[in-house]
């Protein structure tokens, strides 16, 4: 397997001691980003005032591209952007405003931010939720879909791949089959799936919202949260910024306030676009490198089965009586390992100390595996796991 630590020289270069097993938390940031963020610098100090012309004429449309060429969708002018998807989550729920409570639809397996978000508003009774459980895993898509036949919320509200357990809904093209602008929307969170694994959305498109960013395995860092959505679907979201109404300004009432009538309509305001230009550059060094999601996730699959073959061994110590969580029996799986065990946090905290860089959510060791990895981490991986305590 060909390294290509080379891309990402900067990075390891910065904690040349550092095994840093977390890119599905914080994803190292490759050298291609660096000469964007700096690139952004420079245009912002040659064009001064004009900035903004260079961003929307290409800055933006480049990263559109990007998206909608991997996510199968069939017209890039339906993705917006923002700082992080609580924003945009935000925006998506002004546009559903109705008389009473939003009716939601979501499960216990959702990032804190719309967990948080969405407890707090049922506090004020802005929203009254459902809960469908992740567990048992092999029939949480089966039960999700037959909570939104038994009852149609307003909002199906649920995590492509979720982001603790690695658990993956096979529902999407269904839910979407149910979704109506005037009707029940669904919003898909795919954090844990874009540039993870492939996703094509070519049949969803037209009924479904899509979330994501840059954070994760798109390499880009943050600011780069992006939306698809689909036309008709809030036209006017209550939660607006001046970025939604470039477009149509002179086109609408003169006594509304006017919105852009593509994905543009869900922008806010003024944001830092460095994390556009590096996304895009990130785009482009995995194109150059032919690189595309398959591969790298091919990559990445084969280091994790020698790191859950050197765990079954015992070669990783301790680990080796820890739950591997294995969620879906066929398809793509999520781009970390995931070890349910009581002593999660601990070996957490005791790896932390020989900086060695993991993550822990409540009793699950989360071990993420990046394009800068390659076999000889994972030997090094094993020999520091061997050393935790029992």
């Amino acid at each position: 397997m060909k390294s290509c630590k080379h891309l990402f020289s900067r990075a390891l270069a910065a904690a040349p001691g550092r095994l840093h097993f977390a890119a599905h938390s914080h994803h190292l940031w490759p050298d291609a980003s660096f000469d964007a963020h700096m690139q952004a610098w420079n245009d912002a100090a040659r064009l001064a005032d004009r900035k903004w012309e260079h961003v929307f004429a290409h800055v933006i449309p480049a990263a559109q591209r990007h998206i909608a060429a991997e996510l199968h969708l069939p017209d890039a002018s339906s993705v917006a952007f923002g700082p992080n998807t609580h924003e945009l989550v935000q925006r998506i729920f002004s546009s559903k405003q109705k008389d009473g409570p939003i009716e939601v639809l979501t499960s216990d397996g959702e990032f804190h931010s719309f967990r948080r978000q969405l407890a707090r508003w049922e506090e004020d009774g802005m929203v009254r939720r459902r809960t469908v459980p992740c567990a048992p895993f092999e029939s949480f898509t089966a039960r999700y879909l037959a909570a939104v036949a038994e009852k149609a919320p307003d909002i199906a509200f649920v995590s492509h791949v979720m982001f603790q357990t690695g658990l993956r809904f096979d529902g999407i093209d269904a839910l979407s089959e149910r979704a109506r602008p005037d009707g029940m929307w669904a919003v898909i969170d795919g954090y844990h799936a874009f540039m993870a694994m492939p996703v094509d959305l070519g049949r969803a498109a037209q009924n479904t919202f899509y979330l994501a960013g840059g954070y994760k395995y798109a390499m880009a860092g943050e600011g780069a949260a992006f939306l698809h959505a689909p036309a008709g679907f809030g036209p006017r979201p209550v939660d607006t910024g001046w970025y939604a109404e470039f477009a149509d300004i002179e086109a609408s009432p003169k006594n509304e306030v006017a919105y852009s009538r593509d994905g543009m309509r869900f922008m806010g305001a003024t944001f830092d676009p460095s994390g556009l230009y590096r996304f895009n550059a990130v785009r482009d060094m995995l194109a150059a490198e032919g690189l595309d999601t398959n591969a790298v996730a091919a990559r990445c699959g084969a280091l994790r089965d020698k790191l859950e073959a050197a765990i079954a061994s015992g070669k990783a110590g301790a680990l080796k009586d820890a739950e591997i969580l294995r969620p879906n029996a066929t398809g793509p799986r999520a781009r970390y390992l995931a070890l349910r065990d009581k002593r999660a946090l601990a070996w957490m905290s005791e790896l932390l100390k020989n900086d060695v860089i993991v993550d822990a959510r409540g009793d699950v060791l989360r071990i993420g595996i990046g394009l800068y990895h390659d076999e000889a981490d994972i030997e090094a991986l094993c020999g520091k796991l061997a050393a935790l305590p029992g």
